[in-house]
């Protein structure tokens, strides 16, 4: 890791306004000397001296202002590149072999009957970026660590495979099954970057546009964070993200730039293939999308490389005296030279040289031809290898690579730079036909006119895959590998869980509190205690977290230079930089790419961690649900808390902080196991369950969600005969009527537990009513178990038909059944078909808003008095009681005037 004095200080220049100058005659000295340049050899030759100047002062680390962007140039001079020490001839058949075999892979894919689509358009652009990176770059983990983490770019991902093919890690078989996952299993390659899919291949899900580089950046950090706190040894590592200059306009692409140079993460490139498109047009078709992306990545403080001409523009470039030709380049916009890409030589002689006789007379010795090829810097595989060697060597700051590529690249004119290229998915004869000879390959006319066209490969034995092989094994092994080394936790025993399983006593708790006080007790464990990964947006506090500040600190890898101005109180913020808790900041999106890149350390390290992240539960699914959805597909493990949650708990926060549909989200994430838990011996079950499910000898590839809210309630003891399978499958009884002769069933999940057992006494005292009381500690799990029954039984009606756990949990409950809690009635309707009996929901159904607890539940009409109503409308309507007492019960609790409710407890941020 770099130290403090190779990274950019926090103040790195400006105009000096308020420094006195102490010596005007040698300043004026400096201006004379610069207005003297300029008069007697032009600004051209002025500016080089100052550019050269401001190079000179860097290097005496002199601190001066970043520039904006540079020259529309190579940021690597012809002179200062280093040996290639490849050999460029065999690579450049090895990619000519790639190159046709992803492209016929996808033209395959749409032969009649099967057209599942696919893109062929972003490799041909990249694939010497990636080729020189397969080479001479991208670590494997035969030697024991997680080599390099690639984060490829998901519309290449045909290219990857068809090199894979070249190295006999795919068959002919798999590629004719691109994109027929289920049809052709077990041969079924996934169309994007998919580690569920392909849990052997894939690492990283990379598809849903500016996840990649988010993800990217965090990988890089929680590297060093294994590192700093001694879990795993990443000093080897480097993480390299591909990406696309188009997807370089989402948010998130760019969003956290910021805490990688803050963080000094010399250990990630990201390469932004430039092909000047999006996927319907140009990305910047009036302006310059490499120099936009420059300004901004400096702005950031990254290091910079611009790979932008290859080659054949040296011996250009070095004639340019006048500066006429870089003139030229930097004023040309992207959408023009995308123009060139598909226009021939003499077109670009006339409309780009043709303008300044300086011009014409650069070119004028060479031919329509030699002008037409001249090319992008990302298809020269010398310059990449320069690109991505100084990128590697870069100490300090993370590095972007701007690689400028055409779109479509040796596709052919159809395919070319077109603006429709990104559609085009299938090769006519005479495309293949062009293709081929551009590549050089010895396929026949024949072949390609004789059915659907072959994939070539030079031979396991000839010089280009024995070159393959050796420069794998060089690099430590084949990527894209996923590989799980990891072994079972030895989880922590009964008597950990013990404290909180007694609960509460007189005192009144939130069940994020008891959650916290259960974490504590793990993180005091000898085995697994150090592997928790403390995750929260700015809210430790606000979650009754700080009391973990002293002991487990925050991670901050410059630790803490600076009084902490709470630094007399017992729990005094505090950084280390072997910290456990890793505070992003205000970014949601941040902390939830921490918790991929934790809950998938256990596959990329070998190593588990164990991560907790805890957020305001409006901000999770709702916000980053996308995030979460890429970590079911990355298998990453972890434990997810909303807190806060509920609609009518965190009311004084208003609408945007009132969370009634997080857990209706969640029920959509085939990864994620969602709780509703009232108590906190219901939180230690969960906790202790999902532990054993994901770090234990039979480990899944799941996820944990538990909603936990502020508002504090008193916490019973475990019962004597607590019933384990009922927590832990999603409902239990919790209370037994004791009192009424008219019976009937009540369920309630998380904080509505508490109103519940309210309306049960209401019940019994003022109407006869003997109810029981159901804690429905997860709706979704009921739901999910009941679909796979039926789904079961759909498919075997020859078998003995099976029966829904929650059917048979409620088969013996008398009476009707009214189901509450804080969410939308959507989420305990999502068992409404198996419940054995008439079903009512009551929900918190439509926009939340700021008041008291007691005024909000009333006027939802989840409160206790509304549960009562409940109950007897249902029990009216099975003629159990007179549908009188309906209108007596409404004006006795004055339902219909929600200033007439209780406010309820008050406080409980935590």
């Amino acid at each position: 890791m770099a130290s403090g004095s190779d990274r950019n200080p926090i103040i790195i220049g400006g105009l000096p306004s308020q420094v006195p100058d102490f010596d005007p005659e040698e300043t004026q000295e400096w201006l004379d000397s610069l207005d003297a340049a300029v008069d007697q050899r032009g600004r051209e030759r002025a500016r080089y001296l100052m550019l050269r100047l401001i190079e000179r002062a860097r290097e005496k680390r002199v601190a001066v202002p970043e520039m904006r962007s540079t020259d529309y140039v190579n940021t690597i001079a012809t002179k200062d590149e280093p040996f290639f020490p490849g050999n460029e001839e065999i690579e450049r058949r090895i990619l000519n072999a790639t190159r046709w075999n992803a492209a016929v892979m996808v033209s395959r894919a749409q032969r009649p009957g099967i057209g599942v689509g696919g893109h062929i358009a972003t490799f041909a652009s990249s694939a010497s970026l990636y080729d020189v990176g397969f080479n001479h770059f991208f670590r494997g983990k035969d030697q024991g660590d997680g080599g390099d983490q690639i984060f490829f770019q998901g519309h290449a991902s045909p290219g990857i495979y068809a090199r894979a093919f070249l190295l006999d890690r795919l068959s002919e078989q798999q590629l004719d099954a691109f994109r027929q996952e289920k049809s052709k299993a077990p041969y079924g390659l996934s169309s994007y970057p998919h580690p569920r899919s392909m849990p052997d291949f894939w690492e990283f899900p990379t598809v849903s546009m500016g996840l990649g580089p988010l993800g990217a950046i965090f990988q890089a950090r929680m590297n060093r964070y294994m590192e700093a706190r001694g879990i795993a040894d990443t000093s080897r590592s480097h993480v390299w993200a591909f990406l696309g200059d188009g997807e370089m306009d989402e948010p998130e692409s760019l969003g956290q730039l910021s805490i990688a140079a803050r963080e000094g993460l010399d250990n990630l490139t990201f390469v932004v293939n430039c092909n000047l498109q999006r996927l319907d047009g140009p990305v910047r078709g009036n302006g310059k999308i490499i120099q936009e992306l420059e300004s901004q990545f400096r702005g950031a403080g990254w290091n910079v490389i611009k790979l932008v001409w290859d080659r054949t523009w040296d011996p250009l470039l070095a004639q340019d005296r006048d500066g006429v030709l870089v003139n030229q380049l930097n004023t040309t916009p992207d959408g023009q030279f995308q123009t060139y890409a598909t226009e021939t030589g003499a077109y670009i002689r006339e409309h780009f040289f043709g303008h300044d006789h300086r011009l014409r007379a650069m070119v004028e010795n060479m031919t329509d031809d030699q002008i037409l090829h001249l090319g992008r810097g990302g298809h020269d595989h010398q310059k990449v290898y320069a690109a991505f060697e100084a990128a590697k060597q870069h100490r300090g700051q993370p590095t972007v690579v701007l690689a400028q590529t055409v779109k479509g690249w040796t596709l052919g004119p159809n395919f070319e730079g077109r603006n429709a290229t990104h559609q085009m998915k299938k090769l006519t004869v005479a495309d293949l036909k062009g293709f081929r000879d551009r590549l050089h390959l010895p396929i026949t006319d024949q072949e390609l006119e004789s059915g659907a066209p072959p994939y070539f490969h030079p031979g396991r034995n000839s010089e280009e895959i024995q070159y393959m092989h050796d420069r794998r094994n060089a690099l430590g092994g084949y990527v894209p590998t996923r590989v799980v080394r990891s072994k079972p936790l030895v989880l922590p025993e009964d008597k950990t869980y013990a404290s909180v399983k007694k609960g509460s006593g007189q005192q009144s708790i939130a069940t994020t509190m008891a959650f916290v006080r259960l974490l504590k007790d793990l993180m005091r464990d000898k085995e697994i205690g150090r592997r928790f990964v403390l995750i929260a947006p700015d809210e430790y506090r606000t979650f009754g977290m700080d009391s973990f500040f002293p002991s487990a600190k925050i991670y901050n890898p410059l630790g803490q230079q600076y009084e902490s101005v709470d630094r007399e109180l017992l729990l005094a913020y505090k950084e280390s930089p072997t910290g456990q808790m890793l505070h992003d900041g205000i970014s949601e999106a941040g902390c939830t790419a921490s918790l991929i890149a934790a809950g998938s350390a256990y596959a990329t390290h070998g190593e588990p961690l164990i991560p907790v992240y805890v957020f305001y539960s409006m901000f999770g699914f709702q916000r980053t649900g996308d995030q979460f959805w890429q970590m079911a597909d990355q298998l990453a493990r972890g434990f997810v808390l909303g807190a806060t949650a509920g609609r009518t708990t965190l009311t004084g926060e208003g609408l945007q902080h009132a969370d009634g549909h997080s857990q209706l989200l969640a029920s959509t994430n085939p990864g994620c196991v969602a709780y509703d838990p009232a108590y906190s011996y219901e939180i230690a079950y969960i906790v202790q369950d999902g532990l054993r499910r994901m770090y234990g000898p039979d480990s899944e590839d799941v996820f944990y969600y538990l909603t936990v809210y502020n508002e504090p309630i008193q916490h019973p003891a475990e019962p004597a005969d607590v019933d384990v399978e009922g927590i832990l499958k999603g409902v239990h009884r919790i209370s037994q009527g004791a009192a009424g002769t008219v019976p009937a069933q009540i369920m309630a999940s998380g904080v509505a537990v508490p109103w519940a057992i309210e309306a049960q006494r209401i019940l019994a005292e003022d109407w006869n009513v003997r109810a029981d009381v159901w804690s429905a500690t997860s709706w979704n799990e009921l739901r999910r178990e009941a679909v796979e029954v039926e789904r079961h039984n759909l498919l075997h009606p020859e078998e003995e038909q099976q029966v829904p756990y929650v059917t048979r949990k409620l088969s013996g409950a008398e009476g009707p059944f009214v189901a509450v809690s804080d969410w939308m009635r959507s989420v305990p309707d999502q068992i409404a078909r198996w419940v054995p009996g008439t079903y009512q929901s009551l929900g918190a159904d439509g926009f939340g808003f700021a008041d008291t607890r007691g005024a909000a539940r009333r006027f939802f009409h989840i409160d206790a008095q509304s549960i009562v109503v409940a109950v007897l409308t249902e029990l009216a309507r099975e003629g159990k009681v007179d549908r009188s007492v309906l209108k007596q019960a409404i004006d006795r609790y004055q339902l219909l005037d929600v200033a007439s409710a209780d406010p309820g407890a008050a406080g409980g941020d935590a």
